[in-house]
């Protein structure tokens, strides 16, 4: 019962308290709405839960534990299993939240962020796993739906590009239960043909329930595994599935993937002409530079007139010559006096000489010459050697000493008849 009155009015924290008592007895109830606002601190987080169709909202109070893990996001859907609670504080109504649980399409995405992380962490996504591709393949393999846009705008662009390309194209569902499964059989075939040298998954856009095959764990892994080059070209730029990781590259549109899988001819015609024109004018210098050079070594004086530098010594080696030829003459004349004067003290020393001077040589029939008389015995045959040649003779009694005086006889001696030379 209401017991204030004008009189006896209730203080604020009465009226606070009676409320809260009030809100207390209250039960948890679960409710629907949407994110708008969230703000996450050490132990709680605080949220405004919006009402989907009106413009009616309440205040979330969630502890950290509640979230366990929970990638909650604004803007995201969720069904919360919340008490009222009634703050005295600041006299502010609030739902202290027990469960959240993502509804609709959050609860999917929800779902799809823990695969991508689980794959994430196996190393699927690595950007070191990445192959290039090719620069222009002659044969491009593309997995689309039936008479697709998306096989229209691929095949159209690409061949625009580069005329010479080909495609074998795979058509499977790529929407439904079934579409993961044909995906994964349509890429291994082509995977295991020889001359397909890049893979193009291609699909126009739609909901994140029509995309769901393009995140199946079997496809990515089937994807990783894949010897080609794939390319995900899946719905339109904001549009993200898994498979846009695991792909070797990733096109926002089936557009984009025609324009990335081959080089632009027209492109590439230009650049070969600007580099041809760059080549052209490169050799135009250097045979410039070259032909400068040899000019300048013509020039010179070696090569203009080679005989120059001989016809420059001609003088100096005749000089040499003559100095030479004057040397040696010079060189004659005194060896040959020299050799004149030797000559004559040679005779002059000669034993000759000496037997000119009257003098003679005498000796034995062994060629043994005769210094002293006692070498000569009366009777001995002896060889005198003379300056008018030679001749014999026999020793004799009666001879004289050096100083022409009588010696005491012990042989003679007497020429014999026969000159000799």
């Amino acid at each position: 019962m209401n017991q204030s009155s004008p009189e006896a009015p209730w203080p604020v924290r009465v009226v606070a308290q009676q409320i809260k008592g009030w809100i207390d007895r209250l039960g948890s109830v679960w409710i629907e709405g949407q994110i708008v606002q969230l703000n996450v601190r050490a132990g709680l987080a605080y949220a405004v839960l919006r009402d989907v169709t009106e413009d009616v909202s309440l205040d979330l109070t969630i502890y950290r534990s509640v979230l366990n893990g929970l990638d909650l996001k604004e803007g995201a859907r969720v069904v919360v299993d919340a008490k009222p609670d009634f703050w005295l504080g600041r006299g502010k109504l609030s739902l202290k939240v027990r469960e959240i649980r993502l509804a609709g399409e959050g609860e999917l995405l929800a779902r799809l962020e823990q695969l991508k992380r689980r794959l994430a962490a196996e190393g699927l996504f690595d950007l070191a796993l990445k192959q290039a591709l090719p620069f222009a393949p002659a044969l491009v393999g593309l997995i689309c739906g039936r008479d697709s846009k998306a096989e229209h705008d691929v095949v159209e662009v690409a061949t625009r590009r580069w005329p010479a390309v080909r495609f074998e194209v795979r058509e499977v569902a790529v929407q439904g239960p079934t579409a993961a499964g044909a995906v994964i059989g349509a890429l291994e075939e082509l995977d295991q043909a020889a001359d397909v040298e890049v893979i193009v998954i291609a699909r126009g856009g739609g909901s994140v329930e029509d995309l769901l095959p393009f995140s199946d764990e079997s496809l990515i892994r089937a994807v990783a595994a894949a010897r080609t080059p794939v390319v995900s070209a899946i719905g339109h730029e904001p549009d993200a599935p898994l498979l846009d990781l695991v792909a070797d590259f990733r096109a926002a549109t089936p557009t984009e993937a025609g324009k990335r899988i081959v080089p632009d001819q027209a492109e590439e015609q230009a650049l070969v002409e600007s580099c041809a024109g760059r080549i052209r004018a490169a050799l135009r210098r250097r045979l410039d530079d070259e032909s400068y050079r040899l000019a300048q070594l013509r020039s010179r004086p070696a090569l203009a007139d080679p005989t120059w530098i001989i016809t420059a010594r001609v003088a100096e080696v005749t000089g040499l010559a003559q100095d030479a030829r004057r040397g040696i003459e010079r060189r004659v004349v005194a060896e040959s006096a020299l050799v004149t004067k030797l000559a004559a003290q040679v005779a002059a020393l000669s034993p000759h000489a000496t037997l000119d001077r009257g003098y003679a040589l005498v000796a034995t029939t062994a060629g043994k010459l005769v210094t002293d008389p006692a070498q000569a015995a009366a009777g001995t045959v002896l060889k005198v050697r003379v300056a008018g040649g030679m001749f014999g003779a026999t020793a004799t009694a009666g001879v004289e000493d050096g100083a022409g005086q009588p010696k005491a006889r012990a042989g003679q001696t007497k020429a014999t008849s026969g000159r000799q030379r």
